[in-house]
Order: structure tokens, then sequence, then C-alpha cells
């Protein structure tokens, strides 16, 4: 997904439990804010790498510090558990335009370059923290973490060129 038109949907959430025996799952959401996660309908479930199916959304509501959810179609607490897990996804097409900024979604896949051209790698992931939104670049043991600080650290963000500058020292990997 390197852009608000891929085909593919865009991740907003996962189910990360059951709740009560009517197929209710809780959600886990990363909009934001995160109820606004029911203000999508249908909701994509990733059912294995690559592949997804349509979830109607009957019902989304807070409960305590999560989110619950009915899907129509799923109506047992067996059925429920068995997607525990499993991403939710929405379309590039439901997502509003923005009229400054992008998603994260469209920064997956860009290349980051320092101020002086270095190629510092591809961005895989994007994560929040406490302080500041992070970009991982690479994955595992070698993933690097680079602030996602624009201003001061994220120069300039091109999703057209696919490129991301930062001014951030190579020697910091």
């Amino acid at each position: 997904m390197t852009d608000k038109h891929s085909d593919k949907p865009i991740i907003v959430g996962k189910i990360s439990g059951v709740h009560g025996v009517k197929g209710w799952v809780k959600v886990f959401s990363w909009t934001q804010p995160k109820e606004n996660i029911a203000s999508y309908n249908p909701l994509w479930l990733e059912e294995r790498s690559g592949h997804w199916r349509a979830l109607n959304v009957l019902a989304i509501k807070p409960q305590g510090r999560t989110i619950v959810a009915q899907f129509e179609g799923l109506d047992d607490r067996d059925k429920a558990a068995e997607l525990i897990g499993k991403q939710l996804g929405v379309q590039a097409d439901q997502l509003p335009d923005l009229d400054e900024g992008w998603y994260w979604s469209q920064l997956i896949g860009l290349e980051v370059m320092t101020t002086d051209e270095q190629s510092l790698g591809t961005v895989t992931e994007m994560q929040e923290t406490g302080a500041n939104d992070v970009m991982i670049i690479g994955k595992g043991a070698d993933a690097v973490l680079i602030p996602f600080v624009t201003g001061p650290i994220v120069k300039q963000v091109d999703i057209e060129a696919g490129t991301i500058l930062v001014d951030w020292n190579p020697e910091y990997l």
C-alpha cells in the first residue's frame, strides 16, 4: 500500500477478543480517535495473507477502554473467537481526502533519503509512541527507527516521487 488509491485494504484495526456470547468482538482501533472506526462500513477482514472479505457492520460501540462490534453473520462466540488477531481494513476510497498531510499507508514503501542524498532504506511500518510517531525502516534486528517529526527531522514527504527527505546522520544507524 503505497497510496490512498491502492486496491489492498488499509489496516485500521484488528479483532482483539470476544465480548459476550452472541458473536460480538473486541476491536483494537488505529483510527484517531479510536471511535472513528465506526464510520466505516463495510470493514474488510484479512482471512489469510492477501485475501480479504467484507464484513457488514451491524453495530460498533465503545465499551470501557475498548470498542466492541457486531458483524452480519457472526452470531456465535465460537465463530467470533476464530477471528481473534485478524486485521480489519478499509478500502482507500472509503477514506476522506486530506486537505494537507498524508495517511500512514501512503508512507509505507517510500525511500528515506538524507539531506545529502544517502538512502537509508524504505519505510516498512509506522508506529505511534508516547512522544512522537516513528518510521521503521527495514525489518527484524536490522530495523532502524527514525522519529517522524516534521521540521527538525522530516524535511519533505514527496508521495509522487516515493521519497521522504530527512535530516538524519547515517551514523545513528
